[in-house]
């Protein structure tokens, strides 16, 4: 087969357009260093198809392949799955410690301790009330300070609660509100169906969408912080996504999104808010649980005293099982005991409430907001460790699918440098066949 003298041009144009496409996906780089959820791209070259020549048309007589330049096989998305699920994992792990962390941070700042508000100061100041009036049981002033005193330690214990209550339905209304229809989860699903239909038309035609396939990943890692998500490839381009445990039924099953989700154990943030806002056995509940074992402590040992021999009123009112939110005086100024001998002057009864300082109720106060103070320390503890990992995590990915500029720069040149070196031999050739075409049966005129 006779050779072309035009041969020469269109395997340097191959070059041309090959090294001018990876400048394209260069460019296309570094416009992109900076978005989140970008993996980076490359044009993968190989050797064009090569010219078969016929026996004698080479010196051996036996035949042979004639190279005809390179072209662009694929535009890859460089990715690491396995970094992936690594990475969901981690971030699933990271958003359940954040929310636990943030919902206990808000509880403890519920007990407002230390200030002059908080139960501690209120708790002190009723037991200086009980002084006072146990030095002056007749006067009226010290008995209506005494029972001002209880009824602000027993709002103090009714805010805390109330505080307490507020946390954990904070917590199950950012629960429904993001599992709702129209909530976040459901708007990733609904994206990913529509991502999923779009790309698997797209691979069918032998044309990956190298960007669509990273706006589903960005998808996939934001619902893993909500709750562990698993991943199942399909082999044309789509995926099923099971939200959930294991078992659950798939979130997303190529393009059938199952909404809502049957979420048997969440973890991630929606677990952490379940189990914060969960009644009984949440977190919350078991604060506020212990919350009203302190009021019950206390008001339970101020009633044993006030009430003497079995003949005097209550000094305190409450509900079983809701103590420091129902906590109430039940005496006034008049009916308040200071003696339960009926002698002017006698302050037995006074003497031994004010006794009560630093008593059984005070102890269960202080091991209660130590329980608080612990259990944010180590939530605050888990989640700088779950976030060190995720980040770990997050280095080796980028490291991998993350665009590197100084990288990217070093293609710049070297593409630039081919495509140079292909248009050289362009020129080359042209004037070659300049001279052919313009000088050819000249000689001699």
């Amino acid at each position: 087969m006779p050779i072309s003298s035009f041969y020469g041009l269109q395997t340097s144009l191959r070059g041309l357009l090959a090294q001018q496409r990876s400048l394209d996906v260069t460019g296309h780089n570094v416009a992109n260093a900076s978005t989140q959820g970008y993996s980076r791209q490359e044009a993968v070259l190989s050797a064009s198809d090569a010219m078969q020549l016929q026996a004698g048309a080479v010196q051996s007589g036996a035949g042979a392949h004639l190279g005809t330049g390179v072209d662009v096989q694929a535009y890859r998305r460089v990715r690491d799955g396995f970094l992936d699920l690594q990475y969901r994992a981690q971030a699933t792990r990271l958003g359940e410690e954040a929310g636990v962390a943030q919902g206990l941070g808000n509880a403890e700042l519920s007990l407002a301790e230390p200030s002059d508000d908080g139960i501690n100061t209120q708790l002190s100041n009723f037991w200086d009330a009980w002084s006072d009036f146990a030095n002056a049981p007749e006067d009226s002033a010290a008995r209506q300070a005494l029972v001002e005193q209880g009824s602000a330690l027993a709002d103090s214990f009714g805010t805390v609660d109330k505080q307490l209550a507020l946390v954990a339905s904070q917590a199950q209304e950012e629960y429904d509100t993001l599992t709702a229809p129209g909530g976040k989860v459901n708007q990733i699903a609904t994206e990913i169906g529509q991502l999923n239909d779009t790309i698997k038309r797209f691979v069918t035609g032998g044309d990956p969408p190298n960007d669509l396939m990273d706006r589903r990943d960005q998808l996939l890692d934001d619902l893993s912080t909500l709750g562990q998500v698993s991943v199942e490839d399909l082999g044309n381009g789509s995926m099923k996504v099971t939200f959930g445990g294991p078992g659950d039924t798939p979130l997303v099953d190529d393009t059938t999104v199952n909404f809502p989700p049957a979420l048997s154990a969440p973890s991630g943030r929606l677990g952490a808010l379940r189990d914060l806002a969960a009644s009984p056995g949440g977190r919350i509940a078991s604060l506020r649980a212990d919350l009203n074992t302190v009021a019950k402590t206390i008001a339970d040992a101020v009633n044993d005293v006030h009430d003497g021999d079995g003949t005097g009123p209550k000094f305190f009112n409450y509900t079983a099982g809701a103590e420091a939110g129902s906590l109430s005086v039940a005496v006034t100024a008049s009916t308040v005991r200071a003696t339960a001998t009926g002698l002017k002057g006698a302050n037995d009864l006074a003497l031994a409430a004010s006794r009560l300082r630093g008593g059984d109720g005070d102890e269960a106060y202080r091991a209660f907001v130590a329980r608080v103070g612990g259990e944010v320390s180590q939530a605050n503890r888990q989640e700088a460790n779950a976030q060190a990992l995720r980040d770990s995590v997050d280095d080796r990915r980028q490291s991998v699918a993350g665009v590197s500029l100084d990288e990217e720069m070093t293609g710049l040149i070297r593409f630039q440098r081919a495509y140079q070196a292909s248009s050289r031999a362009m020129s080359t050739m042209d004037e070659m066949l300049d001279v052919l075409i313009n000088r050819t049966g000249r000689v001699g005129l």
